[in-house]
C-alpha cells in the first residue's frame, strides 16, 4: 500500500479532538469534518498521556474502515519522553496518517517512516528550526503535506501578531512554496483561536485558500462548515480540474499540455483535490 494514496491529501479541514475524550471521537467524525485529528499532544496533560493512548487504542476497533481513513493521530514532539510510545501505538493501530508536531529535521520524519511504512506523515512546522529546514522536511519519506502550527511558531519567534497574523505571511508563503517544490499536496494552515468570531474564521480560511493552502486546522466543530465553505471550489475551478484529469488520463501519465501549460503531478493532485472538495470525484 502506498501511504500517500489517502483521501487525507485532499481534505480541506481537520478537526482536533483530545485523546482523553473518547466520547467525542464519533461526534467529530459525524461533524462534517473531512479529517479528524486524535490529539496526544497539546490537548492532553502530561499525567494523562498514557490514558489518552489507552482511550484511542480501546476505541479503534469501533471505527469503520472508512472512518479509519479519515483519522489522524497527532503525536507528542520528537525527542519528548512520550514520542516513542506514540509511535508504537500508531504502528499497532496501523494508522493511515500521523501528524508530527514541532518537526525539525529530515531524520525525524524518515525515522518515523521506517517504523510506519504504510502511514502518511504530516510534519507540523511550528519552530524557527523547522521553518529553516522546510525544504528537506517537505522532501522526507512519506510526507503527504505540511501543516503550520501558527501559535507555537509565533511564540518560538517571539512575535506578537495582529489579528490577521500579518507577521506570519512570509512563513506561510515559504510553506506553500516548499510544498510545491517538493511535489506534495498543498499544506494545511494553522488554527483560528476564536470559536465565536465567525468573520475572523472566514477571513482566515479565505486567506489560506488565496495563499495556496489546501486546508485548515479546526479546534471546534463550529469552525468546520465555515472552513469547508471557504475552500469550496468555484464552477470555473471545477471545470478546470475536470479538464486536467481528462488530459492526464488521455496521456496515460505521459507529458501533456493544457492551455499551453505542462501538467505535472502537483497540478494533477490539485485537480483531484478540487474535485474531491467539491464532491465531484
Amino acid at each position: 500500500m502506498n501511504p500517500l494514496e489517502t483521501p487525507l491529501g485532499f481534505c480541506s479541514n481537520f478537526l482536533f479532538v483530545p485523546g482523553t475524550r473518547p466520547e467525542r471521537f464519533i461526534k467529530a467524525l459525524d461533524s462534517g469534518a473531512n479529517g479528524v485529528v486524535l490529539d496526544l499532544e497539546d490537548a492532553v496533560a502530561q499525567e494523562d498521556k498514557e490514558s489518552a493512548r489507552a482511550a484511542i487504542r480501546a476505541a479503534w476497533p469501533t471505527f469503520s474502515a472508512d472512518q479509519k481513513k479519515r483519522l489522524v493521530i497527532r503525536t507528542n514532539s520528537p525527542g519528548s519522553q512520550f514520542y516513542s510510545a506514540d509511535l508504537i501505538l500508531a504502528q499497532e493501530l496501523q494508522v493511515a496518517c500521523l501528524l508530527i508536531p514541532k518537526s525539525e529535521s529530515v531524520d525525524q520524519i524518515n525515522g518515523a517512516a521506517l517504523v510506519l511504512e504504510n502511514t502518511a506523515i504530516i510534519p507540523m512546522i511550528e519552530t524557527a528550526v523547522g521553518l529553516d529546514r522546510l525544504r528537506e522536511i517537505a522532501n522526507a519519506n512519506q510526507v503527504l503535506r505540511l501543516a503550520l502550527g501558527n501559535l507555537d511558531l509565533q511564540a518560538d519567534l517571539g512575535m506578537v501578531c495582529d489579528p490577521q497574523e500579518t507577521e506570519l505571511q512570509t512563513a506561510r508563503y515559504q510553506i506553500v512554496l516548499a510544498s510545491r517544490l517538493a511535489h506534495i499536496a498543498p499544506p494545511i494552515d494553522g488554527v483560528t483561536p476564536s470559536t465565536d468570531d465567525l468573520e475572523r474564521i472566514t477571513d482566515d480560511a479565505e486567506r489560506a485558500k488565496r495563499m495556496g493552502f489546501g486546508g485548515k486546522l479546526c479546534i471546534h466543530p463550529k469552525q468546520v462548515p465555515i472552513v469547508q465553505a471557504a475552500f469550496m471550489p468555484t464552477e470555473e475551478e471545477i471545470h478546470w480540474a475536470k479538464r486536467v484529469i481528462e488530459a492526464d488520463q488521455a496521456s496515460k501519465g505521459g507529458a501533456v499540455k493544457l492551455d499551453g501549460k505542462m501538467i505535472d503531478r502537483p497540478v494533477v493532485i490539485l485537480a483531484k483535490r478540487t474535485l474531491a472538495i467539491a464532491g465531484k470525484h
